[in-house]
């Protein structure tokens, strides 16, 4: 039996964040976490903090966690299936939002959008296995996702490091990005990470700056191999009004259809396959 292999995080996030593998959970989960535990209070009743908007956050993310369980298993079963069928196939490696956290069901995500559009503009019955998982770091995806590619699959993609910003120092993250862009295959199209600008007050404002230059390692790393990259920083932007879902974090649907813009932005140029099709 495959096992994760273990990362090393700091003792009280791993504590908060309920272990490691498949029961770990995301920064935004240790955060709701902990926030959790103040709006339970019966002082958090009687000051009418937890009918509040953190009450009502906390309640969304402990939504999301049912829908993070519910999202692998939908994806485990699909997997399954998809090496007994015949099509070109697309490889997905990544995080939460490559399993579709945060809209109504995993086909709502971007990989279920960008799989209708492929099969729509290329007549094709393309066929995707979802080697993402909830939580993963960039680490994940070099000691677990990768190991698991199949031979010769038509399409990679991999979106990975938001998780990476809580869990690991600037040095580190760096160091493990350029190592997995050296060990991606050559048909793979890196996401780039959303920009938080006008997004969670200062905390976002704060943010925007390291995430730029991870963007920036991103795509000096890309260039460096190659590959084309998916410019999710410069298609997921303001308005953000229906652009989340319930812990703020993910995105919706609606949010992740310029994900899916962004990444049929890059087809082209990874496969040939000319302009891509709007999407509505």
């Amino acid at each position: 039996m495959h096992r994760t292999p273990a990362v090393s995080r700091p003792a009280w996030m791993t504590a908060l964040s309920g272990g490691s593998g498949a029961g770990r959970r995301s920064p935004v989960e240790v955060v709701a976490t902990a926030a959790s535990y103040l709006t339970r209070t019966s002082a958090a009743d009687r000051s009418g903090l937890r009918a509040g908007p953190l009450g009502r956050w906390t309640d969304g993310v402990t939504a999301m966690r049912r829908d993070c369980a519910a999202f692998a298993s939908h994806w485990q079963a699909h997997n399954s299936r998809v090496l007994t069928e015949t099509g070109p196939l697309w490889v997905v490696l990544g995080d939460s939002t490559a399993q579709g956290l945060g809209a109504p069901s995993p086909e709502g995500g971007y990989v279920g959008q960008v799989l209708a559009e492929l099969r729509l503009r290329t007549g094709q019955e393309w066929r995707v296995l979802n080697l993402s998982t909830s939580g993963a770091l960039i680490r994940d995806v070099l000691g677990d996702q990768l190991p698991r590619l199949p031979a010769r699959p038509d399409l990679v993609t991999c979106g990975i490091g938001v998780n990476d910003i809580l869990y690991t120092g600037p040095s580190k993250l760096l160091r493990d990005l350029r190592a997995l862009v050296g060990a991606l295959p050559d048909e793979t199209v890196i996401l780039d990470l959303p920009l938080p600008a006008g997004l969670w007050g200062i905390v976002g404002r704060m943010s925007v700056p390291y995430v730029a230059r991870i963007n920036r390692a991103i795509h000096e790393s890309a260039r460096a191999r190659g590959l084309p990259v998916a410019e999710v920083s410069t298609h997921f932007l303001r308005p953000w009004s229906g652009k989340f879902a319930s812990d703020c974090f993910h995105p919706s649907q609606t949010g992740y259809r310029d994900w899916t813009r962004a990444l049929l932005a890059a087809l082209p140029s990874a496969a040939g396959w000319g302009n891509p099709l709007p999407v509505q």
